[in-house]
């Protein structure tokens, strides 16, 4: 194997995930580009040597909203085939739907298919672009200091299954040098030229603005403020999830909230979404956020009701309980 410098960044990302020890299994998501035949190339060099798979799997969620979709998927299988590990197509019937509803359909089928086979770890091959990307995505569209890092390098999905991103410290650029170093046959997709693509639109036109009219340093400087962030989003989610844990009723759905009270905003905030979330699987709303937290203030003679998507969320004394 020759070695390159992206090989140690991917071994050094690789051997510093907590709970990865070998034998272990992996399911490694493919969206057909440059990004995958890295990940692939990175993954079979690193386990030649180190031997930590004992189970390589491949999955392919194919969106059908190319018409060259199916000779994509061919060119995929040839690649995938040199490996001799198995790999999975799956393919989405409906193709009139949005692309944050595709995203989350393919990660339910990945997610579900790592559950079916009991895998272990699902590698994908996002990287530092993709979390620029994001970052600005999730800006744009107002989201919270939460939403900031949504390209985690590790995210637990159940007890026994993480996604991890280890090409989220590479950038697109050296991903490209890397497929043209080992002469990788990288597909080329048209629909990643369509402005009509937010992320293209992001990714071609307004980063390039950023940086030759605002800073030519943009992208190391975004990258700096998230992993400053994601460093503070972690200290706040620790409290948050001990708090909540102290809190909340041994036996009830309920949160006394006499114990969170006097905590920061920010802390409250996150354990009422804990709350929702953990138990019911639901975002909570920011108008009933905010009722809940101003109603703490609020002596409560009487219980007082509120009503939100099919709950019954009552404040009584110091408690906020489901019925």
């Amino acid at each position: 194997m020759k070695r390159t410098y992206l090989h140690d960044k991917f071994i050094s990302i690789i051997l510093k995930c907590q709970k990865l020890s070998k034998p272990i299994s992996i399911l490694i998501a493919l969206s057909g580009g440059k990004d995958s035949l890295c990940l692939i190339k990175l993954v079979e060099d690193f386990n030649s040597v180190y031997k930590y798979f004992h189970n390589i799997e491949y999955i392919y969620v194919d969106h059908q909203w190319r018409d060259d979709s199916q000779k994509n998927i061919k060119h995929l299988l040839n690649y995938t085939d040199i490996t001799n590990n198995n790999t999975y197509v799956y393919q989405i019937n409906k193709i009139h739907m949005s692309e944050s509803t595709i995203r989350r359909i393919r990660y339910q089928i990945i997610i579900q298919h790592a559950i079916k086979n009991e895998t272990q770890i699902i590698l994908t091959g996002h990287h530092q672009t993709d979390q620029l990307e994001t970052f600005l995505l999730n800006l744009i569209r107002g989201t919270g200091s939460e939403g900031l890092s949504s390209l985690p390098l590790i995210r637990q999905i159940k007890n026994y299954i993480q996604i991890i991103r280890p090409l989220i410290k590479i950038n697109t650029e050296d991903i490209l040098w890397f497929c043209h170093k080992f002469n990788l046959p990288i597909w080329s997709d048209k629909t990643n030229f369509y402005y009509s693509n937010y992320r293209n639109r992001i990714r071609y036109e307004l980063l390039p603005y950023l940086k030759s009219y605002f800073c030519p340093k943009t992208e190391y400087n975004i990258i700096n403020f998230l992993n400053l962030s994601s460093i503070e989003n972690e200290y706040i989610k620790q409290s948050a999830i001990k708090l909540y844990v102290t809190s909340r009723h041994s036996y009830y759905l309920a949160i006394n909230y006499k114990i969170i009270k006097d905590q920061h905003l920010a802390l409250k905030r996150r354990i009422f979404y804990l709350f929702f979330y953990y138990n019911f699987n639901k975002y909570l709303n920011h108008n009933i956020l905010n009722k809940l937290i101003e109603y703490m203030y609020i002596t409560h003679q009487k219980k007082i009701s509120i009503i939100w998507e099919q709950l019954n969320i009552n404040i009584y004394k110091n408690w906020i309980y489901i019925e």
